[in-house]
């Protein structure tokens, strides 16, 4: 605060970042090399590739609602995407500019690069379906995703016992990210 350049320029940053992930430019807002590196996996297969959370668990309808308050590929919109102005940004200081869509329906699979203990990067991915489900205008990108043929929960489960955040993307690719973890060399986990 108190600097008027960094205020302006942080003002903007989610949709700058949003505009260059469009591109093929993944840029996750923690700025996290893992992070950017899945985004740019899942784009390259032409699955867009977009930063997601877990933000709360629907029992009743055994679904997962996730989002994140950040960048998001405009590939993986179900419909319009909005630019919402914020008065409050999301827990940072300011105000500023953010992306609104929801997530388009249908198959999609989550990606996530993370660390083993002996320092080697391993693939997570879980597939699953956007299905319609609640949505807030909170200015964010937002999908409920039902994992079939696991449930939610116990698919929730397997992702944090391994490592999340994850990358969303549209489509089944889990086959394609296996031939690519060969490839590389890499181990690959799918929990569902």
């Amino acid at each position: 605060m108190g600097n008027a350049e960094n205020e302006d320029t942080i003002s903007s940053i989610i949709l700058g970042t949003s505009l260059l992930t469009a591109r093929g430019i993944p840029v996750a807002g923690e700025l996290e090399i893992k992070n950017a590196q899945a985004m740019k996996i899942m784009d390259s297969f032409g699955a867009g590739g977009s930063f997601t959370e877990y933000y709360a668990l629907d029992f009743n309808e055994d679904i997962v609602l996730m989002g994140h308050d950040g960048p998001g590929h405009i590939a993986i919109a179900q419909g319009k995407t909005k630019v919402r102005p914020l008065d409050v940004y999301h827990g940072k200081v300011g105000r500023g500019l953010s992306v609104e869509m929801a997530v388009q329906h249908g198959p999609v699979t989550l990606l996530s690069v993370v660390q083993t203990v002996d320092g080697r990067l391993k693939l997570l991915v879980a597939e699953g379906e956007s299905v319609p489900g609640p949505f807030w205008k909170s200015a964010i990108p937002t999908a409920a995703i039902a994992s079939q043929p696991a449930r939610a929960t116990s698919s929730t489960n397997g992702m944090f016992m391994v490592g999340a955040p994850l990358r969303g993307g549209c489509g089944h690719i889990a086959a394609k990210l296996s031939k690519l973890a060969a490839l590389l060399d890499m181990e690959i986990v799918q929990v569902c």
